[in-house]
C-alpha cells in the first residue's frame, strides 16, 4: 500500500510528475499553487533531473503550509502523480523513509544519493 503523507517535518518539497502529454496540466496545476498557497515552485523540468523518474516541478513548502496545500493536490492533480517528502538534509531518507505518495507511487532513481 503506498504510503500516504502526513505532516511530520518543519519543510516539504512535493515532485508533481508529468509527461509531454500532462505538461499544460501540471503547469497549470504548479502555477495555481504558487498563487493560492504562496510557496515556491521551482522549474517545469521537461526532461529528467536527480532521482525523478519522469518531467517534474519542485514545490517547497514548510508544515504550516502542508495541512492546506495537501488536501487541495489531492483534489486537483487530475491523476498526475505527486511524490511529498520531508527536507531533513540527508537527501536519502528524504526520498526513501520520509517520502509519500499521492496517486501512482513511481520508482526513483536512488543511485545519486548512495556515492
Amino acid at each position: 500500500m503506498t504510503k500516504r503523507p502526513s505532516n511530520s517535518y518543519s519543510q516539504y518539497h512535493a515532485h508533481v510528475y508529468f509527461d509531454e502529454q500532462s505538461l499544460p496540466l501540471a503547469t497549470s496545476i504548479c502555477e495555481q499553487v504558487g498563487e493560492l498557497f504562496a510557496v515556491k515552485v521551482g522549474r517545469i523540468h521537461q526532461r529528467l533531473v536527480g532521482p525523478h523518474p519522469r518531467w517534474s516541478c519542485q514545490l517547497s513548502f514548510d508544515h504550516v503550509q502542508f495541512d492546506r496545500l495537501l488536501p487541495w493536490l489531492e483534489a486537483n492533480r487530475q491523476g498526475l502523480s505527486v511524490l511529498v517528502h520531508g527536507v531533513t538534509g540527508d537527501d536519502l531518507a528524504d526520498h526513501t523513509r520520509h517520502a509519500a505518495w499521492l496517486g501512482e507511487e513511481l520508482a526513483l532513481d536512488l543511485t545519486m544519493f548512495k556515492t
